[in-house]
């Protein structure tokens, strides 16, 4: 379901720099460093992303490309997840909820940067479209799909940050195999610090083994 981003006053300065994220996001779709969403089963078209916190983690390299923007998100209490969402002219993310384990516990918050006629995301049972500089807060947990019916690109800055009502509790996500493979291609690419708090998420799923868990997940370094 959509939420009143009045509710949470932190995401404001989402709003009040949007032009400057845009610019850093058209310098990086500016050279082929954005990347297809993983898991091609979810959507058709094209869907490409550039992350900047990845599950809580940091991706340094993309974020030195985009300081001001990485400044902005932290300094959003709670803030796990950032990164540009691109979709392509005729693009139709299907009908899905976000991950078990971290989607009912967090907020998803998007950023319009581009948003051409005929883009819309339905929640529940709304439909409704973003707005150039302006955020849209709503539950990753609750159905949703996304259509890009325009001529040219939507973009938005993907953010989720930690629901107040349970800021404590772990957010240990249950992976779609075709993310796991995702993570295990990249593996000899993350960071040290990367590698251990995917560690932590196997050990701590070891006992109750939730179903699409990353097993694939290289052991070493």
């Amino acid at each position: 379901m959509y939420q009143d981003p009045a509710k949470h006053p932190c995401i404001k300065v989402l709003e009040d720099n949007w032009q400057a994220i845009l610019a850093e996001y058209k310098a990086v779709a500016a050279e082929p460093e954005m990347h297809a969403w993983p898991e091609g089963k979810l959507y058709d078209g094209r869907w490409d992303t550039f992350g900047l916190y990845g599950f809580g983690m940091k991706q340094h390299e993309n974020c030195a490309r985009c300081p001001i923007t990485t400044k902005v998100v932290e300094q959003i209490p709670g803030m796990v997840m950032a990164g540009f969402s691109r979709l392509a002219p005729g693009t139709h993310i299907k009908p899905h909820v976000g991950y078990g384990g971290w989607a009912h516990y967090v907020l998803r918050c998007h950023l319009g940067l581009i948003v051409p006629k005929g883009c819309e995301m339905r929640v529940g049972n709304e439909t409704r479209s973003w707005e150039e500089g302006k955020v849209t807060v709503f539950c990753d947990a609750t159905e949703h799909e996304v259509w890009n019916r325009g001529d040219t690109e939507r973009v938005v800055l993907l953010l989720d940050f930690r629901n107040p009502e349970f800021r404590w509790r772990l957010l240990n996500p249950e992976l779609t195999p075709d993310m796991a493979n995702f993570i295990s291609q990249r593996w000899p690419h993350l960071s040290f610090k990367e590698k251990l708090g995917f560690m932590a998420w196997r050990v701590t799923n070891f006992w109750r083994k939730p179903r699409n868990y990353v097993d694939e997940i290289p052991a070493k370094n």
